[in-house]
């Protein structure tokens, strides 16, 4: 009998999960904004690595799927960005 998700699979991706989880909890919040600036360095290469498969024009389908891939990737480094200046704007002193 085949599984559609075989089980060392399944697995590694619960414990990253679970690891990944306990990482970011115990994350103290003055280093939030130095984690959301790596994570939006990391969004920013998959948003040009999505560029470079949109438009290499290999078939209709890798057209399409990289446009979806440069939308999700571009979303996701906008809302990065606004989600960092709002917390840096937590820490600005209020003038008085």
């Amino acid at each position: 009998m085949e599984h559609a998700i075989p089980i060392p699979e399944l697995y590694i991706f619960l414990l990253a999960a679970f690891l990944g989880y306990q990482l970011i909890s115990r994350v103290p919040p003055l280093l939030h904004t130095p984690l959301m600036s790596a994570t939006n360095a990391i969004s920013g290469i998959s948003l040009v690595g999505s560029l470079i498969v949109a438009g290499a024009n290999y078939n209709h389908v890798s057209n399409i799927l990289g446009f979806v891939a440069v939308t999700c990737s571009t979303i996701n480094v906008v809302g990065g960005f606004l989600i960092t200046d709002r917390i840096l704007k937590m820490f600005k002193k209020v003038k008085k």
